[in-house]
C-alpha cells in the first residue's frame, strides 16, 4: 500500500478524519496540515486502518 493510500480505512474512520479536518480548517490551519493532523488523530484513536477480527485480542499482563 503506497503512502497516503486511505483504502485500508473504514467509512467511519474516513468520516471522522474529514470532520476533524474541517475543525482544524475553521481554526485557520492550512488544508494540507489539517489533513495530516486529522489522519494522525484517527490513527492514534483507532490504531490505524481496518483490522481483521481474528487474533486482534489485546494482551494484558
Amino acid at each position: 500500500m503506497p503512502q497516503g493510500d486511505k483504502s485500508a480505512y473504514t467509512d467511519k474512520q474516513k468520516r471522522k478524519a474529514e470532520h476533524i479536518e474541517e475543525g482544524y480548517e475553521k481554526r485557520g490551519v492550512s488544508h494540507k496540515e489539517a489533513e495530516k493532523r486529522a489522519w494522525a488523530t484517527v490513527n492514534k484513536q483507532d490504531g490505524g486502518g481496518k483490522k481483521s477480527g481474528s487474533g486482534r485480542k489485546s494482551h494484558s499482563d
